[in-house]
């Protein structure tokens, strides 16, 4: 009797083992990190609360191109996506992360997709005027920890201000906006947003030549690689003049 049983249990076992390998291997997941304080390119919807933008839409056609299934994104504070990349916690990370030499030391980067400057922003009324740098001493300037607007602060005006680092941008516009601080400098196509929403304004502009591009772990050039190829695919054709018209209005 126990030889009738042995076979079909024996094909029932080969066989769930098989269902289960089908199933682990069916669906490819591109885990993707970004901090979604930064608007167009990555924000939380105010209705939905899904995190929505520039970059996550990019970032899911890209997926698309390499044969994805889905993509999995985790938010969290902009300072945490590259030790996240080291640490095998995410694929990606894609958040308006400017091409730096110091961090191309920790990751690397896709070919450019934007290009940015440094804006200072502040409340509308306030009667600051900005023409130079020395014009940011002695106020009290907000910068999101981590990013290149809190670099440039530090480098070029340092002791001679008050420089406060918040872990989103979105604290640090707060801060702005109920008189904490005197003033917030971030990137371009960010302050350009936050003008259009928020009862603030442009000053000034400072020409820094940023570009961003996608964060993978150092030495992944297997994804690195087919990123880059769906990449300048979507640069290249009406996907991406539909995506900009989309999040800043304009193909150009």
């Amino acid at each position: 009797m126990k030889y009738r049983w042995a076979i079909p249990l024996a094909v029932i076992l080969l066989l769930t083992g098989l269902l289960g390998c089908v199933q682990k291997q069916e669906e490819m997941v591109l885990v993707v990190g970004t901090s979604a304080d930064f608007p167009p390119f990555e924000y939380k919807d105010p209705n939905t609360g899904e995190i929505v933008g520039f970059d996550i839409e990019l970032i899911k056609l890209i997926a698309q191109r390499l044969g994805y299934d889905r993509v999995e994104i985790k938010d969290m504070d902009f300072d945490s996506l590259i030790p996240a990349l080291d640490a095998g916690q995410i694929d990606v990370a894609i958040a308006g992360i400017t091409i730096t030499e110091k961090r191309k030391q920790e990751v690397d980067f896709s070919i450019p997709y934007w290009s940015a400057d440094q804006a200072v922003v502040i409340r509308k009324g306030s009667g600051i005027t900005i023409n130079d740098i020395k014009d940011l001493y002695g106020l009290t300037i907000g910068v999101q920890t981590g990013t290149t607007g809190a670099i440039f602060v530090e480098e070029n005006v340092g002791q001679n201000a008050t420089i406060k680092e918040y872990p989103t941008y979105v604290e640090a516009l707060q801060a702005l906006i109920t008189g904490q601080i005197d003033a917030i400098v971030v990137d371009t196509p960010v302050a350009q947003r936050f003008t259009q929403q928020y009862d603030v304004e442009i000053v000034h502009v400072f020409q820094t030549g940023e570009q961003y591009g996608i964060a993978v772990k150092k030495g992944n050039t297997e994804l690195l690689n087919k990123i880059n190829q769906a990449l300048q695919e979507i640069m290249n054709s009406n996907e991406w003049n539909q995506l900009i018209e989309k999040y800043f209005g304009s193909s150009s």
